[in-house]
């Protein structure tokens, strides 16, 4: 039983529609669910990823007033997304820049080509070559060209004061592997430790740098809620009964509808989910219309008019 990389990632926009509309046009991923917050029914729930909503490429986001983020360590720091070749990454600088984006240069590291970004609300992003290995799903409808399009997630990078309780977590719990380490490029005195989970690659780490003269994040717009790791669907029961007979304190299972959940916080306090791959967007929507209109799962149906009447436009 093992994750077999990442499932999502789900960050916080206190500027809803202005982030609909950069990552769909600037960066030119499908809307593919237009939900709520499960949890808080007065906040957009948005899901970009692929053409087909894969598992692996969904960047969320969660609709919240909140202040901006005050960055820092325990806390997730930048999300990588895949694109295929360093040709595509020099598109992109000048695809970004001509946007009034602040690009940087195509760099290496960790032995990769990246390109670092922001969107407008401060999310790190970083674009990275994953040599175009694996399957791809472009959408024909993004403004972006099909052969540049955004594959999916790549590497998550997170901060932690001291790596050895959430080496442990990474470890024995998950079963994640250590693989190697590079310098932080923001501070070379920090060291980033990469583990893999599955057959490993950029869809399948996870990026811990190690920073402890850092002071602790705050949440907020432009910051990360929680990462999510695939599991696959016969094993996801499984998850729950290893969190549990360890003593993992954990939400126990969730049904998202769409996938089905566990929650927990590793021992620095950064929220991860387990999350399993099916049944998929594509389970009470037409493939070809995803994301066009409000969805709710079948417990929140009978409150559809009061939520949606409480939600702003985005379009």
């Amino acid at each position: 039983m093992e994750l077999t990389g990442i499932h999502h990632l789900t960050a916080v926009s206190a500027r809803i529609r202005d982030n609909h509309h950069f990552y769909t046009g600037t960066v030119g991923m499908r809307l593919v669910k237009r939900s709520v917050n499960q949890d808080d029914v007065s906040a957009y729930h948005l899901f970009y990823a692929d053409a087909q909503g894969s598992p692996g490429t969904d960047l969320t986001f969660f609709d919240w007033p909140v202040k901006p983020e005050r960055r820092g360590t325990h806390s997730i720091t930048r999300t990588h997304l895949r694109v295929a070749g360093e040709d595509t990454l020099r598109w992109w600088t000048e695809h970004l820049r001509a946007r009034g984006v602040q690009a940087g240069d195509v760099v290496e590291r960790d032995g990769r080509l990246v390109v670092d970004f922001e969107d407008p609300e401060g999310q790190r992003l970083s674009l990275i070559d994953d040599g175009g290995a694996g399957e791809a799903h472009p959408w024909g409808r993004s403004p972006v060209p099909a052969q540049h399009q955004v594959r999916g997630l790549g590497p998550i990078l997170m901060s932690v004061p001291s790596l050895a309780p959430t080496d442990a977590v990474l470890q024995k719990v998950l079963s994640f592997r250590p693989v190697r380490t590079y310098a932080h490029p923001d501070n070379a005195r920090h060291t980033v430790h990469v583990y893999e989970m599955g057959k490993g690659g950029p869809a399948a780490e996870l990026h811990v740098a190690v920073q402890p003269d850092l002071a602790p994040a705050s949440p907020g717009a432009g910051g990360v809620h929680h990462v999510a790791f695939r599991t696959p669907d016969e094993d996801y029961e499984a998850w729950s009964e290893r969190l549990n007979s360890i003593r993992v304190p954990n939400s126990g299972p969730v049904d998202r509808f769409w996938f089905r959940s566990l929650y927990f916080r590793e021992p620095n306090g950064i929220l991860f989910e387990i999350a399993s791959d099916g049944p998929g967007f594509a389970v009470d929507e037409d493939a070809a219309t995803l994301g066009e209109k409000v969805v709710l799962p079948p417990f929140l149906e009978p409150r559809r008019q009061q939520i949606v009447a409480a939600l702003k436009s985005i379009d």
